[in-house]
């Protein structure tokens, strides 16, 4: 059955702005799991071990296999080396990127604003813009017209969304603001969550960027081989399909405007190897409700809180069965989404001005 609503205004700017700002949806009060608050003060401890630890593990498989790739250049043995760096560089950077932004991996500032300045550049995000941006999207997750970093916009755009596996929609996103930041401007959206002090900091990283990129291009003309292009610049699109794909799991299909992570994010779990990757980013439930938690202790807090969650699904399988059809479905219902059921016992949550949320098609 279709359903025949008026396309929802994703912009910050639009008439659904107003209208979560008119039903108490912005910077609204968000359900939290009670946990105790010594229990909680251990959880949100920062520490740099864990992240230098990890950090150093990270930088040795890259040096492993780049330099496999540039040894093996011109056989098909590279392609392996090629493919791992490539995840590295284009997907690992994601959660490198988020877990420093929110400067609760290392205990040292310096040491996550390295690293994220670094991870920024990998996975083609600003720091400045993707820092504020973020904020925004933990403060309003989900809620149309506030949160600029809703993946799968209802309806949602099925070939977009294939196309960001190989990282297109981001460059083209990318590229395109980098210049017009580069050049001194920022767009309306961006100066809504942007601080007027930043804007200076946004415009002269943007040219840094392009700087780089510029070296870059002109290194391979100038030796005839896109052999640097393959390690700098081009792996953010080769090597992007697993941050996709771990990234979707994250809220997708799920409900909108509702002032409750357990309705809205998903944790999911996964093997090891790709927990590293992601920095246990799929315990996404937890991280959105607590997101001073440091990515080590994700999993501690997962246990403090899992009896007043909905199951964690069993893996990628569960999930994407749960997505996909979803993603379809909203093609021609935009008002329907996956409903999370919490377990027995579970807290509710009634804000104090009850907005109300679209309804999910039965």
């Amino acid at each position: 059955m279709t359903t025949d609503v008026a396309k929802r205004d994703y912009s910050l700017v639009g008439l659904d702005t107003k209208r979560a700002e008119d039903a108490g949806l912005a910077t609204a009060e968000w359900y939290h799991t009670d946990i105790p608050r010594k229990r909680l003060k251990q959880l949100m401890r920062r520490s740099d071990g864990p992240a230098i630890r990890d950090t150093a593990i990270w930088l040795t498989a890259f040096i492993v296999s780049g330099v496999g790739a540039y040894l093996t250049w011109g056989t098909w043995w590279c392609v392996p080396f090629f493919i791992v760096y490539g995840v590295l560089y284009g997907s690992s950077t994601d959660s490198r990127w988020h877990e420093c932004g929110h400067r609760t991996a290392f205990r040292t500032q310096w040491m996550n604003d390295v690293v994220y300045q670094v991870a920024s550049f990998m996975i083609l995000r600003e720091p400045a813009v993707w820092r504020w941006s973020h904020v925004r999207h933990h403060t309003d997750t989900l809620i149309v017209g506030r949160d600029p970093e809703i993946a799968a916009p209802r309806p949602p755009n099925l070939l977009k969304i294939c196309l960001a596996f190989f990282g297109l929609p981001q460059a083209k996103v990318y590229f395109s603001r980098l210049f017009h930041h580069a050049a001194g401007h920022l767009s309306d959206e961006e100066k809504t969550y942007i601080p007027e002090m930043e804007w200076n900091r946004v415009y002269w990283t943007a040219r840094v960027h392009v700087a780089i990129y510029v070296v870059v291009i002109g290194w391979s003309i100038a030796i005839g081989s896109i052999l640097p292009l393959m390690f700098v610049g081009l792996p953010s699109f080769y090597g992007a399909w697993l941050y996709v794909l771990t990234g979707l799991t994250q809220h997708a299909g799920l409900q909108e405007d509702v002032l409750d992570h357990r309705l809205n994010c998903r944790t999911v779990y996964m093997n090891p190897i790709v927990r590293f990757l992601y920095w246990n980013m799929n315990y996404h439930i937890e991280h959105h409700m607590f997101p001073m938690v440091p990515y080590h202790n994700l999993p501690a807090l997962h246990e403090e809180m899992k009896d007043d969650t909905p199951t964690p699904y069993s893996g990628f399988w569960e999930a994407y069965k749960e997505i996909i059809p979803t993603l379809i479905r909203q093609v021609k219902e935009p008002t329907y989404y996956a409903k999370r059921k919490l377990p027995p016992g579970a807290k509710p949550f009634i804000p104090a001005s009850a907005p109300v949320a679209p309804a999910a098609a039965e």
